[in-house]
């Protein structure tokens, strides 16, 4: 196919965008939607090649496969390669585990399927995995393996029912994805519309219908359509990297607007027109050249620099880290991605060799360190005395799912939902012991209960809390509207509430790092407006006594990184943001109908110190919620007389 210095010119337009979004610059929200452009340039690509082989009667499978091995596996393997000694230097033995798991899943090109599994692609910890943007790669990979074989059997129909065909596809597969993205409610739906190809499909079809349309079809006449559609489609795409960001669902109708801008530049941008000349800038071919290894590599480096840093890394260092991931593509392109695309250097059955061998071994390294979990023993033993302690203590406080330790007893039950919670038990409680404490909030408030049931200062203990979830706005996989059933249904039984609400005085950051901040994502949305009515309006609906217990204020640190990171578990400056807590106060007051609920701070019931060891023991399991023994610590220290003051007044 004859070769257009302007799609690598959108390749750099496509790549740029996505490092600097992993990077964290906000003028790059949306940056994200590369991946989006890249689907598209590939869907273009590979169909070019393969109708124009098919049309000549030249096309071979094999053949294909041999380009696809040459342009992505050397370059992918020797990236992997050289993540394995930064590794093992700055990640902790989970970690490796984890990273051992994605060795194994990139190898067998089905990373994408991993990262579904194991959470979102806009969570805090996935900006912390070397490897998560494999997923496009795994897409791609598994369209190159699915899309030549459809046109191999369809052939013969000719080429208007493979476009109906694939037109058929196509919308199968939109549908899908704005179904999955904006209306379904399983979490795992959500997320795998993002990461899975069926729903990724029809983007790189836009590519496909590109690469028909331009093959039996010139590009427009119209020296002024193709100026108008090539600026639309530019737009279009830059619109979507400054406009999205991770709030935006995604891939949903929404992820229109990059694709068909992509389109509408593969199509329309013809020389003599602004955008051509924009795209071919030598500079700009340059960086669409090296744009494979450079995605390559930027994810690596910004997350092995997470690991290593305590702090948040700084404006700075991110751009270095940017330049540097430029320079490694540039190196790798040349040295790497060169000589294996050279026929001459490296024959067919030699590339076939070296990728079964490649991923067999990637697959057995990945396999040994998942199975050995992260090689803990081995890793251990690099480490001082003093810092295996460290690592002996947070092991104990931190190696456990909070769901997996909620505290039961006779009459202390928790459900993350209604429907869950035992009724029968219920029922012989409240004959017992007549009115319930009943905790309300999300994982926080696992904690809280957990406090309240171990505490034997209440006998009958209800836990209503789940995960992520917030009483007065429930999300889509939560059941708090059932929730306000339930406690219509035994006001009789004149229930105290404890409601603990989401989150605390530190906000995070999409990095994961916890930082002091005055804006809070619960308590402030993104223009620092209070929205706190919306829960004074769900606890107005209930005559019954509530106690808004606030937020306690968090480690901000997710101690599992330790102790590669530093050699001791720094205290930390726990403040309260008086601002924060005051206008909370303020509006409560405000608002509030009659005597139906109090605030109390959580510094009121127990104030959290700069000392985070208790004998031995960590008080925190991750960055903001308590261990075990944090949890145990809170109940022989807790002020339970002002909790009790509160609690008891009907």
């Amino acid at each position: 196919m004859k070769y257009r210095a302007e799609i690598d010119g959108l390749r750099a337009l496509a790549v740029l965008p996505v490092i600097l979004f992993h990077a964290g610059f906000q003028w790059f929200s949306g940056g994200y939607v590369g991946v989006d452009v890249f689907f598209v340039i590939s869907g273009y690509l590979i169909t070019t090649i393969i109708i124009s082989e098919m049309a000549e009667g030249k096309f071979s499978i094999v053949n294909f496969y041999e380009r696809r091995a040459r342009r992505i596996l050397p370059a992918l393997f020797f990236v992997m390669a050289v993540c394995l000694p930064f590794a093992w230097l700055w990640l902790t033995p989970n970690d490796i585990k984890d990273f051992g798991q994605s060795l194994v899943a990139v190898s067998i090109f089905s990373s994408n399927i991993l990262f579904w599994l194991e959470s979102g692609y806009f969570d805090t910890a996935a900006e912390l995995k070397p490897l998560l943007h494999t997923w496009s790669l795994a897409v791609e990979e598994q369209f190159y393996i699915l899309f030549p074989i459809f046109l191999l059997l369809a052939w013969r129909l000719g080429i208007k029912w493979i476009l109906i065909l694939l037109s058929i596809l196509f919308f199968i597969s939109l549908c899908f994805a704005v179904w999955a993205a904006q209306y379904a409610t399983y979490p795992k739906i959500i997320s795998g519309a993002f990461f899975l190809l069926p729903f990724r499909g029809w983007e790189l079809l836009i590519g496909v219908f590109a690469a028909f349309y331009l093959k039996h079809n010139t590009h427009l006449k119209s020296h002024n359509l193709n100026q108008a559609f090539s600026l639309l489609g530019f737009g279009m795409i830059v619109y979507s990297i400054i406009v999205f960001d991770k709030t935006t669902p995604f891939p949903s109708l929404y992820t229109l607007i990059p694709t068909i801008g992509a389109g509408l530049l593969i199509i329309c941008t013809v020389p003599n027109t602004l955008i051509h000349k924009l795209l071919s800038i030598k500079f700009i071919v340059a960086i669409g050249l090296i744009s494979y290894s450079a995605y390559l590599w930027h994810q690596p480096l910004l997350a092995f620099e997470r690991h290593r840093s305590v702090e948040e890394v700084s404006n700075l260092t991110l751009i270095c880290l940017c330049c540097v991931s430029l320079i490694m593509a540039w190196f790798s392109w040349k040295y790497v991605e060169g000589p294996f695309r050279n026929r001459k250097k490296f024959s067919r059955k030699v590339i076939f060799k070296l990728s079964a061998t490649g991923m067999l071994l990637f697959s057995t390294i990945g396999l040994t360190v998942h199975f050995t979990d992260g090689l803990e023993r081995l890793k251990i033993l690099s480490y001082s005395a003093e810092e295996r302690n460290i690592y002996s203590i947070i092991k104990l406080n931190t190696n456990y799912d909070i769901y997996d330790r909620m505290y039961s007893s006779n009459c202390k039950l928790w459900a993350k939902d209604v429907i869950d919670l035992p009724s029968a038990e219920f029922d012989k409680c409240s004959k017992l012991f007549g009115s319930p404490l009943i905790v309300l909030g999300d994982s926080h408030a696992m904690n809280v209960f957990n406090i309240f049931a171990q505490s034997n200062i209440y006998d009958f203990v209800v836990g209503l809390s789940q995960g992520g979830c917030r009483p007065h706005s429930p999300e889509s996989y939560c059941h708090y509207e059932t929730t306000a059933d339930f406690l219509e249904e035994i006001a009789s039984l004149e229930p105290t509430i404890i409601f603990h609400q989401a989150s605390s005085y530190f906000f995070t950051d999409q990095y994961g790092r916890y930082q002091p901040s005055t804006r809070n994502e619960v308590f402030f949305d993104k223009n620092n407006v209070l929205k706190v009515d919306s829960y004074l309006k769900y606890l107005a609906n209930f005559d019954l006594n509530i106690v808004w217990l606030g937020g306690y204020t968090e480690y901000g640190i997710n101690p599992k990184n330790y102790p590669t990171q530093i050699k001791e578990i720094p205290p930390h400056s726990f403040k309260v943001f008086d601002r924060i807590e005051k206008n909370i106060i303020k509006t409560i007051e405000e608002k509030k109908r009659g005597d139906s609920y109090k605030y109390i701070s959580f510094n009121d019931f127990y104030e959290i110190g700069e000392q985070t060891i208790f004998k031995d023991c960590l008080i925190w399991r991750d960055a903001d919620h308590f261990s075990v023994c944090g949890e145990q610590h809170v109940v022989l220290n807790a002020d339970w007389d002002l909790m009790l003051s509160l609690t008891e007044d009907k």
